[in-house]
Parts: structure tokens; C-alpha cells; sequence
């Protein structure tokens, strides 16, 4: 909820990749709240096209956003509209509950068409969800076609997990010859920035700079990772609403935060349990990637099993962009049919594509 990620891609959805510029666009924290208040509205929604209180505003305000910062960001890199074939837009996620096969992202596909002139691909959960699967996670097809870039001193020809620490924490499992497996591992930065803007009004933890002063609770990270959650067999998906504040208690700020933080690393290291073979290398994508916290407690965890954990910059990819990119890349597999996900990604009856393609008049 922080701001838009937008990236240019040149791809043929397949084995091609060129990766382009990329930029990040704030939101300042007045819509920010109108974000997190449209949240609450989310929660009475009961089909994917109602748009209950302020979340029609809301998403034509957001959708006018991403639309100044396409034209933003073509400006910036002195590009014409008229070479861009495809947006891929993902949007804003407000409600995700994939039991229910109802997965909520506000965004008009059409009214991003009409202020870009460039056709858009977006909605591109809800194919997969029609088709038994969970909705996400969507990237893993990204990450298949990037970790044929992985030296092989670095994969060791064992499988190599790319993790996306965002709001909520998820994997991808790539083995050489086999279809992606991927899942969310539990909660990511969402429970750290819920618990320093409780406790003192600042959005983040910068850096992992709070929870570096702070000690862990054991007891209070056992009560997380005893969640049922944590028994489901992948593909599994999470709701930001899954895992709340509410276990943690009220300890000293940077307690708080360290223990959070080491719940995050705990329950991504877990995950690797689902591998077909111990994981030589973890790749770290996301914001969570900046949190040196998270970041020593997964290093040392991996190096109990010899696997090497490394930032997606070290193989000069972008964190910050990745998946700004990876939605790009959907959009031409959905332009060509491709699968956007596996029953090993989402739990789909059978790798299905999906999107709404919406063109210029």
C-alpha cells in the first residue's frame, strides 16, 4: 500500500527476458489511509464486482494513479507510447480468501486503457481461481524464466527458492525440468508495520533498526509457528488478515519487532521442507530483503542446512522491481494463452492462463 512499482520489460513470456528501467511512484500517507480504510469496506464484500462505502472512489482514484505514472514514466524514459505492446496491471489486493474462491483487486482495467492508449492485461488471479486454484501466488512463472540465469556454481544443479518478502512472505521452488512450486510462507513485513505504527507511529522498520535492539521472545514465536497455517500441505495462500498482532502480547517496542522478525525468517526457512531436494541457494526479493534483521536470521538459519542466502541484487536482478516486471511477463503469457499457473503454484486443476485484455478504442 505504499506506492506503485511500474518496470519495462521486453519478453517473449518464455525464455526471453531483457529488463528495462523501473521507478517506484509514493503515495503519500493521506491515500495510504484511504487504502487501509478501504480494507475494512473490503470485508462485507461478498462477489468479486461489489464495491462497497468508499471503494469505488477508492479505485478510481488508484486506477487515475497508475495512469499518471505510466505516462510518468514513458516521459521520464523518453518513450513513446506506441512502443509499449502491453501493461500488465495487477492493482490493489483489498480482500483474498481463496477458500471462498473470491479473490477482491481494485483497479479498472478499461479506464487504464482509455487514459494510456496502450491495451492492458489485468484480473489475472481470478482465471485460476475458476479453475480450483488459490489466485496466488503469480509470480513463480517469473521466476522460472530468471533462475535459468542462476550460475550453476551458485544452484549446484539443486533447487534454488526465490523468496518475496512483502507484506506476506512467499517461495518459489525451482528444480531443474519440473513446474514451479510455490506458496506463501506466512507473514512478512505486515506484522513488523503493524506493530511500530501501534506502538510508535512509524510506518516501517527501516533497515530492521528497531528489532536490532530488541530480543526474542521464544515462547511468543512457538505460539505463531504453531498455527494451523503452518500444517497445510502447498499450494497455500494468505490473507494480510491471517495473522494478527493479537499473539504477540504487548512487549517493549523492539522486542516486539525482533520477535516479529524472526517469525518471518523461521517461517520461510520452514517452507524449504516442501523442496524436492535440500535448497542450495535463496534468493531475496521484497522490501523485506532491506530489514538486516530478517536478513541475519535467515543467513544463519540456511547456513545449518549449507545453503547460501543472497539479495536479488547480488545476480543483478532488481528486488525493488521484480515484481512490477513478473506482471509485465504475465501479460504476454496471457496474450499468447501461456500458463500463468501450475496445480505445484496455486493448486489449479491444470496450468491455466487468464486475464481481462482491454484495448484502446
Amino acid at each position: 500500500m505504499d506506492g506503485i512499482d511500474i518496470a519495462l520489460l521486453e519478453t517473449d513470456g518464455r525464455a526471453e527476458v531483457r529488463r528495462g528501467p523501473s521507478d517506484f511512484m509514493p503515495y503519500e500517507t493521506a491515500f495510504r489511509r484511504q487504502i487501509e480504510a478501504g480494507l475494512e469496506d473490503a470485508k462485507s464484500i461478498r462477489t468479486r464486482d461489489q464495491r462497497p462505502r468508499e471503494l469505488t472512489a477508492v479505485e478510481k482514484e488508484l486506477t487515475k494513479r497508475h495512469g499518471d505514472a505510466v505516462l510518468k514514466f514513458l516521459s521520464d524514459c523518453k518513450i513513446s507510447k506506441d512502443d509499449i505492446d502491453i501493461i500488465g496491471f495487477h492493482g490493489q489486493t483489498v480482500l483474498h480468501r481463496p477458500l471462498e474462491g473470491l479473490t477482491v483487486q481494485l483497479g479498472d482495467g478499461k479506464m487504464l486503457t482509455e487514459m494510456t492508449g496502450i491495451p492492458v492485461v489485468y484480473d489475472m488471479r481470478a482465471n485460476d481461481m475458476i479453475h480450483g486454484g488459490q489466485g496466488a501466488p503469480l509470480v513463480p512463472a517469473y521466476h522460472q524464466a530468471l533462475a535459468a540465469r542462476v550460475p550453476f556454481e551458485l544452484s549446484k544443479g539443486k533447487p534454488v527458492v526465490f523468496v518475496n518478502i512483502g507484506g506476506i512472505s512467499n517461495i518459489t521452488i525451482i528444480s531443474d525440468g519440473e513446474d514451479p512450486i510455490a506458496f506463501d510462507t506466512g507473514p512478512g513485513n505486515t506484522l513488523i508495520d503493524q506493530w511500530v505504527s501501534d506502538k510508535a507511529g512509524i510506518a516501517y522498520d527501516a533497515g530492521g533498526s528497531i528489532a536490532s535492539e530488541g530480543q526474542i521472545i521464544a515462547n511468543i514465536v512457538t505460539r505463531y509457528l504453531a498455527k494451523p497455517f503452518f500444517d497445510l500441505k502447498p499450494p497455500k495462500s494468505l490473507d494480510r488478515n491471517d495473522f494478527t498482532l493479537a499473539d504477540l502480547g504487548d512487549p517493549e517496542l523492539a522486542d516486539g519487532a525482533r520477535t516479529l522478525a524472526r517469525v518471518t525468517a523461521e517461517a520461510i526457512l520452514m517452507a524449504g521442507a516442501y523442496a524436492p531436494d535440500k535448497p542450495s541457494l535463496w534468493i531475496i526479493c521484497g522490501g523485506g530483503r532491506k530489514n538486516t534483521t530478517i536478513m541475519k536470521d535467515l543467513a544463519e538459519g540456511a547456513a545449518t542446512i549449507r545453503a547460501s542466502v543472497i539479495v536479488a541484487e547480488d545476480l543483478e536482478f532488481n528486488g525493488d522491481s521484480m515484481e512490477a516486471e513478473a506482471w509485465a511477463y504475465l501479460a504476454v503469457r496471457a496474450l499468447d494463452g501461456l500458463p500463468l499457473t501450475w496445480p505445484t503454484t496455486t493448486g489449479c486443476n491444470a496450468p491455466v492462463s487468464g486475464g481481462v485484455l482491454v484495448k484502446p478504442f
